[in-house]
């Protein structure tokens, strides 16, 4: 199958300038991102496809031998594998870093050159459903890598000096070497890419600038959160290697079910059982609602089994919004259970003067039966 011609890959004509080049590569990139993507291999293909036309129009040589031989220019031993965009040296990682600097998609930012931001760190708190209504402050107890305080986070030994610029890189990450005329970039094997080295390393966190630790924070849950919200907290990740920004940390809400109360979006749903006589009859109960008040529910008679009743603005709140929830208070009828003597001949009493009056529901079902089996002949 032939190769779809680079410009066509990006989008761009052949007079495209390094800077549309770079704007159409971060779109393209930023859509087919394999972390936006999970499991979609034809966006990783994408992926790799403008990958490979960006390293190839981004180099002013390697566009020019582009320019004149098309995709010839990199076969025969001049391709991928051998020329400067081998994809298998830095992975397709190191590449979309190449263009977002401070984004990583995995966690934690890092630039091209210098120290590597710190790595964002996930954990997860578990609450009720009456703290998800009103909002609660938890605290939480995190493992996490924190600045090193012998070296000050510098990494080195002496406090005030920290890392210098590597002598091999100049500070750049990567090193370069001429192949016919082609330019192979790689990483930096002093440095490992970092752009700077630390002569005598600290010893107590052996030159990373951290040191694990276990924190202890707040975090503040907001009224009406749902359960999976994720939240995030800028800056409280782990600590950047040498002075570099930390990571954030983001914090998963599992909300855990109520004895009493189920949710449905901004809505709260309370099961409640009601005595025979009493939906027979009619009633006044009294239920809780789920912002700690009582509430009177007017059961009317002859109520049944899952009929509804709505108390309006006594559900959940809603995000970002005055806006609240209704609370919809659902009838089982219950059958009374260990009847006395007495209990029993009232029963009986009115089974036998019912007569099938005031039980349609009954009466329709059996009329149905007996013409389905009369129908059986």
């Amino acid at each position: 199958m032939a190769k779809q011609d680079f410009y066509a890959t990006l989008g761009v004509g052949r007079e495209a300038s390094g800077d549309d080049l770079k704007r159409a590569y971060r779109k393209l990139a930023m859509q087919y991102h394999p972390d936006r993507n999970p499991g979609d291999r034809a966006a990783e293909a994408r992926f790799k496809e403008i990958n490979e036309a960006y390293d190839v129009l981004k180099d002013d040589q390697k566009r020019a031998a582009y320019d004149r031989y098309g995709h010839a220019a990199f076969e025969q031993g001049g391709g991928p594998g051998a020329g400067g965009f081998d994809f298998a040296g830095g992975g397709l990682g190191d590449i979309f870093e190449q263009m977002f600097g401070d984004f990583v998609g995995g966690g934690g930012r890092r630039g091209g050159r210098g120290p590597r931001g710190g790595a964002d760190v996930r954990t997860s708190v578990e609450i009720d459903l009456v703290e998800a209504f009103a909002g609660t402050r938890q605290t939480l107890r995190v493992p996490t890598r924190a600045k090193c305080e012998a070296c000050n986070g510098t990494g080195s030994e002496a406090r005030e000096r920290g890392a210098e610029t590597c002598p091999t890189c100049q500070g750049a990450g990567k090193v370069r070497a001429q192949q016919g005329f082609f330019v192979i970039e790689r990483t930096c094997p002093t440095c490992g890419g970092q752009g700077r080295v630390i002569r005598n390393p600290c010893r107590v966190c052996a030159g990373a600038g951290t040191v694990q630790r276990e924190r202890s924070l707040q975090v503040q849950i907001p009224a009406g959160v749902e359960d999976g919200t994720r939240i995030r907290l800028a800056g409280e990740g782990e600590a950047g290697g040498a002075g570099a920004p930390p990571g954030d940390l983001y914090v998963h809400v599992a909300i855990r079910p109520h004895p009493i109360f189920q949710r449905e979006g901004p809505h709260v749903f309370c099961r409640v059982p009601v005595r025979m006589a009493q939906a027979a009859l009619g009633a006044d109960i009294e239920v809780p609602a789920i912002d700690g008040t009582r509430a009177r529910v007017k059961i009317p008679a002859g109520t049944q089994t899952g009929e509804q009743f709505r108390l309006r603005g006594k559900g959940f709140s809603v995000l970002r919004s005055a806006q609240r929830g209704d609370m919809l208070i659902q009838v089982q009828v219950e059958t009374p259970q260990g009847l006395s003597r007495r209990q029993r001949e009232l029963l009986e009493e009115f089974e036998a003067d019912a007569d099938g009056r005031g039980s349609p529901e009954h009466e329709g079902f059996f009329a149905k039966a007996r013409e389905f089996f009369q129908g059986r002949g």
